[in-house]
């Protein structure tokens, strides 16, 4: 077994130990993070390879609450963007060592932001020089993120339901079943994706998702390059109707995330256009009918604002599984460092 598929095997349960820590010990640090949220005339969020795309699914439940919240990717916030006054910046990070967080530490306190963190990491240069950290409280996975992506979108989620006042003390109870269905899906979705032919060594492959599960879907083209090697391409759903659909023609692959309450009926009849003209089309949702695509990997119930924390889950494992399929190493990284701690090149680590 690759260390990549033991690391998605125990992702449910790093994903509840985060869960009920940042509901119980974690709650205080949790309330002061929010706290500066709503003081705050800005608020970002900040991150850089899989935690920018945790901060999506964050960025997507602000904004479901009628916070605007701006998403940055660090390096660009570092050296292309002015940080206005009276500003709260949410900066995610497994490490809290990464150059460009580190970086932006001294340039949001030039501009009197307050830095909230959310890491794994508590002796970490961002951990030290923040206002407020919201601890992860899970293991770190071998080499490609897995759980870290999931508990960073977990805990910054729960952050931006928690500023707007809608953090539910009964989310521990309302996810535990899910979280453990999920555990004991995971051997079953593996087997749907070794026996089907979705996934092909060479294919080109599109992903789709609306809301916060398009978290999952930039998540999965960043798993397919890191684990598989191969490149792949991440769009809103909407947004792939505007054009990019003329990429369409028999054997492109489409990985379409179904959301749990919103477009169903729209995004199934996407994906049945999708396959008339030759597209091989993997639908992940809850209750998605067994014929809607040539793949379909259903999920356990659960509220559908929170589908984001299972359904990136099925992708991790259908990458690990391409990554064979190509004779890859999902388990070693070829150019890129665990840590990124310097700029400019590929071979970043000092």
């Amino acid at each position: 077994m690759t260390r990549l598929l033991e690391d998605i095997q125990k992702e449910p349960a790093q994903i509840s130990r985060a869960l009920y820590y940042t509901l119980g010990a974690g709650r205080p640090a949790l309330r002061a993070a929010a706290e500066i949220g709503r003081r705050s005339s800005h608020i970002y969020i900040v991150g850089i390879g899989a935690s920018w795309h945790a901060g999506i699914a964050a960025q997507s439940a602000f904004l479901a609450h009628g916070y605007p919240a701006l998403l940055f990717d660090a390096s660009e916030l570092l050296h292309f963007s002015e940080i206005p006054l009276n500003a709260a910046v949410i900066l995610l990070s497994r490490s809290g060592r990464s150059v460009e967080i580190v970086g932006l530490i001294e340039k949001c306190r030039a501009r009197q932001a307050k830095l909230i963190a959310i890491t794994n990491t508590l002796d970490s240069p961002l951990a030290r020089e923040s206002d407020v950290v919201l601890p992860l409280m899970a293991d770190f996975d071998h080499q490609v993120s897995v759980s870290m992506y999931s508990v960073l979108a977990l805990v910054s989620a729960m952050l931006a339901y928690e500023t707007a006042g809608y953090l539910d003390d009964s989310l521990a109870s309302q996810l535990e079943k899910p979280f453990a269905e999920t555990s004991t899906a995971i051997p079953s979705w593996k087997n749907q994706i070794d026996s089907s032919d979705w996934l092909q060594p060479n294919a080109a492959t599109y992903f789709l998702a609306r809301g916060a599960s398009v978290a999952s879907c930039y998540g999965a083209r960043l798993l397919w390059e890191e684990a598989a090697k191969a490149p792949a391409a991440a769009l809103t759903t909407g947004n792939f109707r505007h054009g990019p659909q003329e990429v369409v023609k028999p054997g492109l692959r489409i990985g379409l995330w179904i959301d749990g309450g919103k477009m169903r009926a729209e995004d199934l009849a996407l994906a049945n256009d999708l396959r008339s003209y030759g597209a091989n089309v993997l639908a992940i949702g809850c209750g998605v009918p067994a014929g809607a695509a040539d793949l379909v990997l259903d999920l356990p119930t659960i509220p559908a604002a929170w589908q984001f924390l299972i359904d990136v889950i099925p992708i991790q494992i259908a990458a690990e599984h391409l990554a064979q399929l190509r004779g890859e190493n999902c388990d070693a990284f070829r150019l890129c460092s665990y840590i990124v701690e310097a700029e400019g090149g590929l071979k970043t680590a000092v």
